[in-house]
Formats: structure tokens, sequence, C-alpha cells
């Protein structure tokens, strides 16, 4: 069997975990170079959702080297975009020696789903999100001022939106495995779903940054819908597997059944 990386020596564990990185930033550096020539059209990819907040529809740079900066930056988000399923590949190659044989066999169909929900969560964002999270926050200047559009920043937020619900789309996988691994049992996540709620709820105003109270509920009900669906797959999953009974299992009663079958 394949030493883990909890097994390995500190200088293996190091060395592993360095080239794994290494690839990652080597890909990122080199896509990013690539979409650099074409940031102008992607920029224009970008705000295509939120030309009617901007009414005028214009960007302006303020500095001399803003254009160069947003470049760089829109060339890094779209390179991350277009190497997720790299980086979550090493991520997972990373931590697959450690894993059991009976779980390795979960790693190919959970890269998947790490990828798919990655995407969906910034499809989400880009054509629900952007034009409510964008119109709410120019509507509040809108009677007393007239909006300069800064690049930089309309694009700063407009990233970070995109990362936060892609990062945030990722819960229902994470919440699947705690509960058919039975680390947090399943009876759990379904009798403490009021305070499982008002974490989503801090959850949706920590990761979207512009602080509209627009977008965090729009994140907060697509939190609780992921959420209810990821609950509901697992627990067929559990009964499938395991029983009905297994559904107030612990990680404990899990293992000791794992045991039985041997």
């Amino acid at each position: 069997m394949p030493i883990g990386p909890a097994r390995m020596p500190i200088m293996d564990h190091l060395g592993e975990l360095r080239r794994r990185l290494t690839i990652i930033v080597v890909s990122l550096l080199t896509v990013a170079v690539i979409v650099y020539f074409a940031t102008p059209t992607l920029i224009d990819l970008m705000i295509d959702q939120i030309k009617e907040a901007m009414r005028g529809g214009d960007l302006y740079v303020l500095t001399a080297l803003g254009g160069f900066t947003i470049r760089f930056k829109v060339a890094m988000f779209f390179s991350m975009i277009i190497c997720t399923p790299i980086i979550i590949w090493e991520i997972m190659a990373f931590i697959l020696p450690a894993l059991k044989p009976k779980e390795r066999k979960w790693v190919v169909p959970t890269v998947a789903a790490l990828v798919a929900l990655f995407f969906i969560g910034m499809i989400f964002c880009y054509y629900v999100i952007q034009p409510a999270a964008f119109g709410w926050l120019l509507d509040q200047s809108f009677e007393f001022a007239q909006n300069m559009a800064d690049a930089e920043d309309y694009l700063n937020i407009y990233m970070l939106l995109e990362i936060g619900f892609g990062i945030a789309f990722e819960l229902p996988l994470v919440i699947f495995y705690l509960s058919i691994l039975h680390i947090v049992p399943y009876k759990t996540f379904r009798s403490q779903w009021r305070y499982i709620y008002v974490g989503l709820m801090v959850l949706s105003a920590v990761v979207t940054p512009d602080a509209s109270p627009v977008t965090m509920l729009l994140m907060f009900a697509a939190l609780i819908a992921l959420y209810e669906i990821a609950l509901a797959i697992a627990r067929y999953v559990i009964v499938a597997r395991d029983g009905k009974q297994a559904l107030k299992w612990s990680r404990e009663d899990y293992e000791n059944a794992e045991l039985d079958k041997l």
C-alpha cells in the first residue's frame, strides 16, 4: 500500500506538497500570460450583465498603471477558472495516498462534482447575482451623485463575487461527505437546522464583498437550497447502504458496522 502523506517523513511530505504547488503555480502563470492578450474581450464579457446598472456602460481607468493592473488581475482570474480542474485534482492527488482503498473510488466523482459545483456557482452569480448586486449598489447614489465607473473597483467586486459564489457552492459536497461518513450524524444536521441556517446567513454575509443585502439574501437562499438537496441525497445513500437506523449513527457506530461486515 502506498505511504500516505501523514506517514511520510516530514521532508518527503513537504517535497510532495511543493511539487503539487509548483504544478498549480506554473499552470496558473502560463495560462495567465496567454489570457492576458484577450483581456479586453473578456472584460466586455464580464460587464455585459451589469451594463444596464451602469447606465453609461463605460469603464474608466483613473491611474497610469491602472490598465496593466486590471488586465493582470483579469488574466489571473480567468487563469484560475481555466485551471480549476488542475487545482482541484492536485489537491485531491496529494490527499489520495492517505485514503483507504475503499475511499479512493470516490476521488474521481468528487473531483468532477467539485469542478461542476464551482462553475455552477459562478454561472449563477453571473446571471442572477451580478445584475441585482450592482443595480442595488449604484441605485444608492443615483439620486444625489453621478457614478463614475472606476474599472478597477467594479472588476474587483465582480471577481470577488464570482469567486465567493464558486467556493460557496462547494457546500453541498462538504455536507454530503460529513453525512455519509458519519463524521457529523445525519440526525444532527436535521435536528440542528436552526443553528445551521443562522450559520449559513453569517457565511453569506462573509463571502459577499459588496455589503449588499440583496446579494446576501440571494446567496442565503441558494445555500439553503443546496444544503437541503445535499441532505436529501445523503439520506438516500445512507438508507440504501446501511439502513434507516444508520441515520442516527456516529462515526464510531459506522466504523463498528464496517468491522462487523468483515
